[in-house]
């Protein structure tokens, strides 16, 4: 009897033992309350609590938590309907807030998440939405760590998941996406035809360009090649005037000057007689006339 007296009494002892020890994991924080109110809070290593005195009334990681914020229906500020996920990260910071200040903190957030992000949706229409994530991210973290900030929580960031409209929107962008790649598409067509045109444009500008130079060089050359002509024919002519009348100073110059003056006269007036089939002349024309066909036979011709 005795003996068994000493096992229980073992065993209490025991017992009680281990219930002394607590033993509080690395970023964990143990709430203990003395008869029901708070005492005191315990971080990491091995801690005594007195049963039936002292309890372990709330357990709190002070790792980062990820919060699944389940999907929300949201309505845009152009009244389209999309639905709405994200996630939410927290930490505790306070452990005594964390377990007084709200019945359940992680819900709580979790909450106040949805009510900002269908209120930050709805500021914004249907397009903005999906560039303007960061933008709602940022929003939603700045409300919620504000408002969570009581029951000792720091929200971290929030990150949307998704963002899915409609059915029947997403069959309007899918129209609305194709319409602008064709609009795109016809836009680059018909700039391409600019392009071809302005070049095809510039191409004969400088085509007539080329030849309007080319033919003012022509012209350039033959004028200066008539220039040159003239000058040459010139020269010739004065060389000639020259020669003659150095030719005039020599003895006999001026009579062969006549003779050769008569001569040229002759076959002149002989060459208008030849061509005209009847000539009426005077007396002394009509004994010029018999002078040159004895003078230049066959150069007169033709009926008096």
């Amino acid at each position: 009897m005795n003996v068994i007296l000493a096992y229980l009494l073992a065993f209490v002892v025991i017992v009680i033992f281990f219930k002394l020890i607590r033993i509080v994991p690395e970023q964990e924080v143990y709430i203990i309350e003395r008869f029901g109110k708070y005492e005191k809070s315990l971080g990491s290593g091995l801690h005594l609590v007195i049963p039936f005195v002292q309890r372990v009334a709330y357990k709190h990681t002070l790792k980062e938590e990820v919060i699944d914020v389940d999907p929300q229906v949201c309505i845009t500020a152009d009244n389209v309907q999309v639905t709405v996920d994200g996630l939410l990260y927290l930490r505790v910071m306070d452990a005594e807030k964390a377990s007084y200040g709200i019945d359940n903190y992680r819900y709580a957030t979790a909450q106040l998440a949805k009510t900002t992000m269908r209120s930050e949706i709805g500021k914004l229409d249907l397009d903005r939405s999906f560039s303007e994530r960061d933008e709602i991210n940022d929003a939603i973290v700045r409300a919620v760590d504000e408002a969570s900030d009581p029951w000792g929580i720091k929200v971290t960031r929030y990150e949307i998941k998704d963002i899915r409209p409609t059915d029947t929107i997403e069959q309007a962008m899918e129209q609305q996406m194709r319409a602008e790649r064709e609009k795109r598409a016809e836009i680059l067509a018909s700039e391409g035809e600019k392009m071809s045109r302005i070049n095809i444009s510039q191409g004969d500008r400088e085509a007539a360009i080329n030849l309007s130079k080319g033919e003012r060089q022509r012209r350039i050359n033959e004028a200066e090649g008539r220039s040159k002509a003239i000058e040459v024919t010139s020269v010739a002519t004065a060389e000639g005037l020259q020669m003659i009348a150095e030719a005039l100073q020599l003895p006999k110059g001026k009579a062969a000057m006549g003779l050769r003056l008569a001569e040229q006269y002759l076959t002149k007036f002989g060459s208008i007689l030849d061509t005209a089939e009847t000539t009426v002349l005077p007396d002394d024309l009509a004994r010029l006339k018999s002078l040159i066909d004895t003078v230049a036979p066959g150069i007169a011709g033709g009926k008096v």
